[in-house]
């Protein structure tokens, strides 16, 4: 029951943060030339869409701690006591980096309470950007990096954080990606061209930062293929083979067709375009549930020491 709790908060979590840091990044880099006061449908939606993610990651983050607490007093109980939740978050690493994270998930909804639906995305942007990226980014403090000590602490944990970042900008960036595709807006081509030129560094990211993160946690092939856990990270790897592959689907064949198969040409392209956004959606919300499910397990290459 706790456990479950915890990965059910946990998926809840990731979820959020990474939709609310990837959303914030979108029209970044999908509109740079805008500039001044916009009030759009499109801004409307994205402010709608900022706002749940960013309460959902705050609740979940509450229930986190709830449930982690619960766990480590090892009573469902506990998740209610004041006392218990005080001396988890003032005596152990996890309360010390979640203290922080609460902060930051109060201040992201605070701001995007106060914020008009029909303000600026310019000059904000960036600010609530990089609000959302600390506050995705310290997520890397808080789960299995906390094994690793001195040097090899620092580099798991930048590589996690990145990997987090990546993650986010990708998955998140699926959800605007898949407002602008339904609006079907003049200037769609060009900001599918951008989604891609992000998503080039997004996926170097995390084919990066996850070997390093593979070793670190699973070692060898050999606690890859013989444990739940390396089992478990192949299924997930798998997906994001399939992501891998709906992106460049999109990205080589759909998006060049959509400037030159005329009207129902294009209409075609965008209908097929939204189907594997959609799918690519769905790959990465079973991802995020994976990834629930491991940072509960023991490591690999822990399962496979002497």
């Amino acid at each position: 029951m706790l456990e479950t709790g915890l990965i059910v908060s946990r998926f809840l979590h990731y979820t959020g943060v990474l939709v609310l840091f990837g959303a914030c990044l979108f029209p970044l880099y999908a509109y740079p030339d805008r500039a001044g006061p916009r009030s759009t449908r499109s801004d409307r939606w994205l402010h709608g869409i900022l706002l749940a993610a960013s309460v959902v990651a705050l609740l979940s983050a509450i229930l986190w701690l709830g449930f982690t607490t619960a766990g480590m007093a090892g009573a469902a109980s506990a998740a209610a006591h004041w006392d218990a939740l005080r001396t988890v978050m003032l005596d152990t690493a996890f309360g010390h980096v979640w203290l922080v994270r609460l902060v930051l998930a109060s201040l992201t909804v605070g701001l995007l309470g106060l914020r008009s639906t029909s303000a600026s995305y310019g000059r904000g942007s960036v600010l609530l950007a990089l609000l959302t990226a600390l506050l995705l980014a310290s997520l890397a403090g808080s789960g299995h990096t906390q094994l690793s000590e001195g040097t090899r602490g620092v580099i798991h944990a930048d590589a996690d954080a990145l990997h987090l970042l990546a993650a986010g900008a990708w998955i998140g960036g699926l959800v605007a990606l898949a407002h602008i595709l339904t609006a079907d807006q003049e200037d769609v081509q060009q900001v599918l061209m951008r989604f891609s030129g992000m998503g080039y560094v997004a996926v170097a990211v995390l084919v990066a930062s996850g070997l390093v993160n593979g070793w670190f946690l699973v070692g060898s092939v050999a606690g890859l293929l013989a444990t739940a856990y390396g089992q478990l990270l192949i299924v997930k790897l798998c997906l994001f083979a399939g992501m891998l592959g709906l992106a460049i689907t999109n990205r080589f064949w759909l998006v060049p067709s959509l400037g030159t198969d005329g009207e129902a040409g294009r209409r075609h392209a965008l209908a097929r375009l939204r189907r594997h956004v959609v799918a690519e959606e769905a790959l990465g919300l079973i991802v995020i549930l994976i990834v629930s499910a491991l940072g509960t397990m023991e490591p690999a290459v822990n399962q496979m020491s002497p």
